[in-house]
């Protein structure tokens, strides 16, 4: 399923660059960033709850915003992309590693 991951961490405290930090290494071990604070994450069911509860835990909800938008299985239907950075699908073409 895909899940679009958005964020906005608060500079306002002494730890708000670390947060903002480890909120991004998380979304990358996990997704691809397409925007400064914005990932796509093709991610199965399982995964999705371990790394939901990593964001949870690193995030203050007291000054910090997380916002996951459920794109699901048909995702490639609901986004359409103009301008800079092109999308990757990995699904498109032959993927050799």
């Amino acid at each position: 399923m895909m899940v679009l991951i958005t964020y906005d961490v608060s500079f306002d405290s002494d730890d708000g660059k670390k947060r903002l930090r480890q909120l991004a290494k998380l979304c990358l071990d996990y997704g691809t960033r397409v925007q400064y604070s914005v990932f796509e994450c093709d991610i199965d069911p399982a995964q999705w709850v371990q790394f939901k509860a990593k964001l949870l835990a690193t995030f203050d909800p007291d000054v910090d915003s997380l916002r996951f938008y459920m794109l699901g299985k048909g995702w490639r239907k609901k986004v359409e992309h103009h301008g800079a950075k092109p999308a990757l699908d990995l699904f498109a073409d032959t993927l050799i590693i």
